[in-house]
C-alpha cells in the first residue's frame, strides 16, 4: 500500500503543487523587502552602534574622567587621559577609541555612571582607511551632538529595564 501511495504522489507531483500553492499565496501579500539605502528598518533601543560622547544640556561634556570604561573594556580599545580643572573637577584631555579593536559589547556604556559614553543608533560608518576608525574626543563629541535626540529617546525607552 505504501508503494502505491508513494508512486501516486510522484506521478501527481504533490510536493511541487504544494510548493507552488505556497508561492502563489505569498505573491499577493504585501512585500517585506526594504529598499535599503532609501528605507531603513526599525532598530531596538538597545542597539549598539557607533560610539558617542554626550554633553549636558548646558553644553558641558558629561565625562568625569573616572576611567571605568577604560578599565572594563575587554578589548582595551579605550584610552583616557585626564587633568584637574580650576574648579577641582576632573575632565578628560584625551579620549580615544580604536574602533578596529572594539567588539561592541556595551560594557563601557554600562560602566559609565553619568551616561557619557553611549553606543548610538548609527550603524553606517564604513570607512576607506583604517585611520578613520580611530576616534578622538572631538569626533566622539560631534557624534554625540549629531545623535543626541535619538540617544535620549533610546535611553528613555530602555530606562525601565536598567
Amino acid at each position: 500500500m505504501a508503494f502505491l501511495d508513494r508512486t501516486a504522489r510522484s506521478f501527481l507531483l504533490a510536493e511541487l503543487l504544494s510548493g507552488m500553492k505556497l508561492t502563489f499565496s505569498y505573491m499577493f501579500k504585501p512585500k517585506v523587502t526594504l529598499n535599503y539605502p532609501y528605507e531603513k528598518g526599525p532598530l531596538s533601543p538597545r542597539f549598539r552602534g557607533e560610539h558617542v560622547l554626550r554633553r549636558y544640556p548646558n553644553g558641558e561634556e558629561r565625562c568625569i574622567a573616572c576611567k571605568l570604561c577604560e578599565a572594563v573594556c575587554p578589548a582595551l580599545a579605550i584610552t583616557i587621559e585626564a587633568e584637574p580643572r580650576e574648579d577641582g573637577s576632573r575632565r578628560t584631555t584625551r579620549y580615544d577609541i580604536d574602533m578596529t579593536k572594539c567588539i561592541y559589547c556595551g560594557l563601557c556604556q554600562e560602566a559609565c555612571p553619568v551616561d557619557a559614553i553611549v553606543e548610538g543608533p548609527n550603524f553606517e560608518f564604513a570607512t576607506e582607511t583604517r585611520e578613520e576608525l580611530f576616534y578622538n574626543k572631538e569626533k566622539l563629541l560631534a557624534n554625540g551632538d549629531r545623535w543626541e535626540v535619538e540617544i535620549a529617546q533610546n535611553l528613555a525607552a530602555d530606562s525601565p529595564y536598567r
